[in-house]
């Protein structure tokens, strides 16, 4: 009988310790504030499936061209009926106004240069087209981009023959963001293939975001020096770095788009 009441005794002295081990657990554990809970719960409601990003993607980049196809550019903006395109500057380089926009629904519109829009050394450009009877998808920013996110590049990139290949669209991942930009504003390096046609196209986030412009492909031809904008060299390995990935200008670059002339 002894036996059995120092068992009993043992079994409620052990329970007592689970209890009190628990309560303290309880009271001092790291507890997830309502604030930091809607902020994850409201992260994993955007978060858009391939399918989605994609059908945004389409929706929002448009076909750049001048008496032939040039490239690719983002339907950034809309006040009243004029729309405002982002795209970058040397796809506009490679021939001479008039410029037109072809966008998502086929229509081909006439698009004007805004020349008094400055975008300092970056390889940004603004045009803008006027549609009174279409209502398009623009754009939305963000700038919270970082190494190991998964991004998508959008964009119409064009054979040797100059005849684009159509809508194009390509998964990968952010690889390096430069501490300070390359000539042209470029600091968002990734892994997606990018090709000719696809500079001015979006690069987006999980969702559907635009993080930045692309504007340089992995590889390119002439293995030259990659150059800062502030006119020094990188070393040789971060070189090697560089060229083995696609560039793009970030959003941070064109935030002051709401300063944009109508």
């Amino acid at each position: 009988m002894k036996w059995h009441n120092q068992k009993s005794v043992t079994l409620v002295t052990g329970l007592l310790f689970i209890i009190c081990v628990s309560a303290v657990y309880l009271r001092y554990s790291p507890k997830c504030t309502n604030i930091n809970c809607n902020s994850l719960n409201t992260t994993q409601q955007n978060r858009l499936s391939i399918e989605q990003i994609r059908h945004t993607a389409q929706a929002m980049t448009v076909k750049v061209m001048s008496k032939e196809f040039l490239g690719s550019g983002i339907l950034l903006k809309k006040q009243d009926s004029v729309y405002t395109v982002l795209t970058n500057a040397h796809v506009l380089r490679a021939d001479d106004p008039p410029y037109r926009i072809q966008t998502p629904d086929g229509r081909i519109w006439s698009a004007n240069l805004l020349a008094n829009v400055k975008f300092g050394t970056n390889d940004l450009a603004i045009l803008q087209f006027r549609s009174l009877d279409r209502n398009y998808t623009v754009a939305s920013m963000a700038f919270n981009t970082a190494i190991g996110d998964e991004v998508f590049a959008a964009g119409f990139p064009y054979g040797d023959d100059g005849k684009d290949k159509g809508f194009t669209f390509t998964t990968g991942k952010v690889a390096l963001i430069l501490p300070k930009a390359l000539e042209g504003g470029y600091q968002i390096g990734y892994t997606n293939d990018i090709q000719k046609g696809m500079s001015g196209g979006p690069l987006l986030n999980h969702q559907g975001e635009v993080v930045g412009v692309n504007g340089m492909h992995a590889y390119p031809l002439w293995d030259i020096p990659s150059v800062f904008a502030d006119g020094s060299e990188a070393d040789q390995k971060l070189h090697e770095q560089i060229v083995r990935l696609s560039w793009a200008v970030p959003a941070e670059k064109f935030t002051f788009r709401k300063k944009i002339g109508q």
